[in-house]
C-alpha cells in the first residue's frame, strides 16, 4: 500500500466507523486524510470502492499478521491460539475497523454481500488451522466449518462486549487485563474442542 493510499485507508476506516456507511462522505474522507478530493477520486472512484478496499485490505492485513506469527509456531494448537490472539487484538487495537466490519455484515447491497464473502473466506482460512489440529490429534474430530464459525463468532462476541463497554469504568483499558482477557477467551473456546 503506498503512503497516500495508507492515509486514505486510515481516514476511511475512521469516517466509516464514526458515521456509518450512509453517513460517510467522500468529502469527509478527503478532509480527514488531508488530501484533495481529486487525489481521493484518483485512487477511488466512489465511496463503495473505498469501502471494498478497506475491507479487503484489512482482512489481508489480519491474514498476513496471523501467517507471520503462526509460521513460527511448532504445532497447530499454538497456531490456533495465535489466530485467536490476533483476531482479538484486532478488536482492542483496531476497534474502528472492527466496527466497520460488524456494521455492514447485514443487508443485501453489493458491499454487504462482498463483505460476507470476505468473512466466509476468512472462516475457510480458520478451518485450515482446525483441520491441521485434528490431523495432529490435538483437537477433537468434527465439522471444521462449524468449529471455525463458532471460534470466529465467540471472538466477535467478546469484541461486541468491548465495544459496548468501551466507555464504561470496567472496560479493559490496561494491557495486562487485555492480555488476561485474551488468554481466558482462548482457553474457554479451545477447551471445548481440545482432546
Amino acid at each position: 500500500m503506498n503512503n497516500t493510499k495508507d492515509i486514505i485507508f486510515k481516514s476511511a476506516v475512521k469516517i466509516f466507523s464514526n458515521n456509518g456507511y450512509n453517513g460517510a462522505t467522500m468529502d469527509a474522507i478527503a478532509a480527514d486524510a488531508g488530501v484533495a478530493k481529486g487525489t481521493l477520486y484518483y485512487h477511488f472512484k466512489s465511496k463503495e470502492k473505498i469501502f471494498k478496499y478497506i475491507v479487503l485490505e484489512g482482512m489481508n492485513i489480519i491474514k498476513k499478521e496471523i501467517e507471520e506469527v503462526a509460521n513460527k509456531e511448532q504445532n497447530s494448537l499454538s497456531k490456533l491460539k495465535v489466530l485467536c490472539k490476533i483476531q482479538l487484538g484486532l478488536v482492542y487495537e483496531r476497534k474502528e475497523f472492527f466496527k466497520v466490519i460488524m456494521s455492514q455484515l447485514w443487508g443485501q447491497e453489493g458491499r454487504q454481500l462482498e463483505l460476507r464473502e470476505a468473512v466466509n473466506k476468512y472462516i475457510i482460512y480458520i478451518e485450515k488451522y482446525l483441520q491441521d489440529a485434528i490431523n495432529e490429534g490435538t483437537i477433537k474430530d468434527g465439522d471444521t466449518y462449524s468449529m471455525a464459525y463458532t471460534l470466529f463468532g465467540t471472538i466477535c462476541s467478546a469484541a461486541v462486549y468491548e465495544l459496548i463497554n468501551e466507555d464504561k469504568q470496567h472496560a479493559n483499558k490496561d494491557k495486562k487485563k487485555y492480555g488476561n482477557m485474551i488468554d481466558n477467551i482462548i482457553n474457554y473456546v479451545l477447551s471445548g474442542i481440545m482432546k
